[in-house]
Parts: C-alpha cells; structure tokens; sequence
C-alpha cells in the first residue's frame, strides 16, 4: 500500500518566537516517525492508537494552551492550531484526538477552582489521561440547550442518568467532560461536571460504524444513576450552557486548524503525483486544466490557514472571536472538502483506490464539516453575529 507523501517541510509559516518553530519541528518529526508509517493500516482496521496520544503528552503536546503552572505549555493559539495542522496532516484521527482533548480541559482549565485545576488539571495535561467533551445527545445535536441528561444532588454527590450522542473517545476516555441539566429547562438549567470514566454506572457502546475516521472511537455514552462527587461541579450550577460555547469557540478553531491539515495532506499528494505521472509523452501536471486545478488547491489551503490563524490572533489579544471562529470552521472544513475531492480527480481511478491514501483523506474531510456545529450552525452563528440576532 503507497504511503502518503511526508508533510510539507519547506512551507513558510509565520511563528512568533524560536520556541514555537522548534515546537513545529518537533511535531514534525513525531508526526513522520510515529503516526504516518500506521496510519493507513490503522485505519482500515479502526485502531485507536493510544499509546502515540501518551506519547504526544510525555513530548508536551497535549496542553499547549494552558498555563505551565498546571503542566501545559502556555503557548499561544496561534501557535498551537499550527500543531494541530501538522498532527492532522499526518492522521486527523491523532489532529482532532488532540483538539478533542483540548475541548475536554477546557473547563476545568478556564473556569475551574484553583484547588480542582492544582488537583486535576496536571495528570489531564501529561499524557496519561485522555479526555472526552460530552454535550450532544440522541435527541438534542445543534439544539445542545435541549439536553436532558439529569444531575440530581443528593447529599455530596451528585446522581447522573441520560445518555449523550456521538462521544469522540467514548469508550476509551479516562474523564469526561459533561453537561448536565442540574436545574429547569432551557439554557439557564445546565451545568458541568468533570465524571471520570471509572465511575459505577458509567458505560459506552461499541463504536459507531462510520465511513471515515475510523481509528478514532465515536460512541454513546451512559449514565445509569453513576454518582458524581459534588466537587466535581465546574464552576456554579447553571453556568453550564455558558461554559458550554466557550469551549466550542476554541474547538472550532482547532477543527478549523485539521481541516487545514488533512487539505494540505491531500493537496502535497496530489502534486507529487502529477508531478510524476506522465500521459501522453509529459507530467500531467504541464497540462493547464490540471495546474489549474491545483492552484485552486493551494489557494484554499493557503486562505484557510490565514484564516484561522487571524482568528487565533484575535483569541490570544483577548478580543471577542466567536464570529470569526465560526468562519474559520466553515471555510476550512468546506475548502478540505473541496480539496480532497480534487485530489482524487487529480489521481483519476487510483485515486478512488485504497492503494493511495486521497481517497481516506475525502473520506475524513466529510466528518469536519459535521462537528463542533454543522457548518449550517456556523451560518446562523455568523449571520447573527452580523446583524444583531
């Protein structure tokens, strides 16, 4: 089975300090040495690979964002979106695990007492634990305000019953991140609790059966009654909703930051081989349909990472980003679309082939434009963003 083409090592980032490049490079080299050899095998046979993910965080990966005092890396977004890329480039299963578990840190990171994130926060950012954002359920997707997964308190613990949907790392998470209805309906009811996955009463089902990303586990989660140390509690009973879409701001921009790299992937694939494919006496790529073609190509990989990337900038000054992190969802996600399908244009019937690695990469790139909120719920959050709704 052909490999896909190493990442790109002469692409021109822009980085704020020598750290960051040499936090770039080292992503680089774990990327081609752990994650690319098993990525396709891995793949077709639905491996989740842990034991690269613990390796990510003994390599300081895993908490980029958050503050060193906890364990993490206390970088900036700009530059730990651009490790996202690179990680996606070589697997998305490893690039979106790592945003996933980012989005799972999040609130306890962000909102949590000093004593929970001095008590917790360092073995979530050190490899060892994996975590897992739970927040849709069967009946209530894009409408999260629905949900309907109970806490009810009783004495010093609280006790969870109600199931959520489409689990990233269900079943192989070490905590989740959960929200929970604590109070009565709508938004102002909800609230957040950090549930380890050892908790009596907690369970998953086998994975979904999915037509991409299959080395990484997407599940159901359940809650039968699983009794949740009230400390537990992230931040005050009903600020859960809240909490809730700030993390999905910045997991947006991770996704954003995947769909980048699996683009990207696709894109260096492509050119190689038109570089080396020759029909009718030259490389087709000399011919101008398909040069064209791949120019476009690398127009949306180029825009898309520019992007999100001013979106990141706009989150580390401290500004408000949600608008335009939701541009960067929408556009990433639909231009890997765009450009994965392209790929397997650009390869012709190879590349409708599982010999070559483009027909995986369209297969993934379906998947981003669904999480973190349909790229229709990204209309609405832009739409609304302008116009005042």
């Amino acid at each position: 089975m052909s490999q896909p083409i190493r990442p790109s090592k002469t692409m021109d980032r822009q980085l704020p300090s020598e750290e960051a490049a040499d936090l770039l490079a080292l992503t680089r080299e774990l990327v081609e040495r752990e994650l690319i050899p098993a990525a396709a095998e891995e793949e077709a046979v639905g491996r989740f690979p842990r034991e690269a993910v613990r390796l990510l965080g003994r390599s300081g990966l895993l908490g980029l964002p958050y503050p060193e005092e906890y364990g993490g890396g206390g970088q900036p977004y700009e530059v730990y979106l651009q490790v996202l890329e690179e990680l996606a480039a070589g697997r998305l299963t490893v690039g979106m695990g790592v945003s996933v578990h980012t989005l799972a840190c999040h609130a306890l990171a962000t909102f949590g007492s000093e004593r929970q994130k001095q008590d917790w926060l360092p073995a979530m950012l050190g490899g060892e634990l994996l975590g897992a954002y739970c927040l849709s359920e069967p009946q209530s997707g894009s409408d999260a305000a629905a949900l309907t997964t109970r806490a009810v308190r009783d004495g010093e613990d609280y006790s969870v019953t109600g199931t959520k949907a489409w689990i990233t790392h269900g079943g192989v998470a070490d905590f989740y991140s959960t929200t929970v209805r604590t109070g009565g309906p709508g938004a102002a009811g909800i609230s957040v609790l950090l549930v380890p996955a050892d908790t009596p009463g907690v369970s998953a089902d086998a994975p979904e059966r999915k037509m991409g990303l299959k080395g990484s586990p997407t599940a159901q989660v359940h809650f039968d009654g699983a009794r949740v140390p009230a400390e537990r509690l992230i931040g005050d009973e009903g600020q859960g909703f809240s909490i809730a879409l700030s993390a999905l701001d910045s997991g947006r921009l991770g996704i954003a930051a995947c769909a980048v790299g699996v683009a990207r992937a696709a894109l260096d694939y492509a050119v190689e081989y038109a570089r080396t494919r020759t029909q009718f006496g030259r490389p087709i790529a000399e011919f101008q349909g398909l040069s064209f073609m791949l120019a476009d190509m690398a127009t949306a990989v180029e825009a898309g990472r520019a992007l999100y990337l001013s979106a990141a900038r706009r989150r580390d000054a401290g500004l408000a980003f949600a608008k335009e992190a939701a541009m960067a969802k929408l556009f990433c996600t639909d231009a890997a679309m765009r450009v994965t399908t392209d790929a397997v244009q650009v390869l012709g019937g190879y590349g409708y082939t599982a010999d070559h690695p483009v027909e995986r990469y369209m297969r993934e790139a379906k998947v981003l434009q669904i999480v973190e909120g349909t790229n229709q719920i990204q209309r609405m959050v832009i739409g609304r963003r302008l116009t005042g709704g």
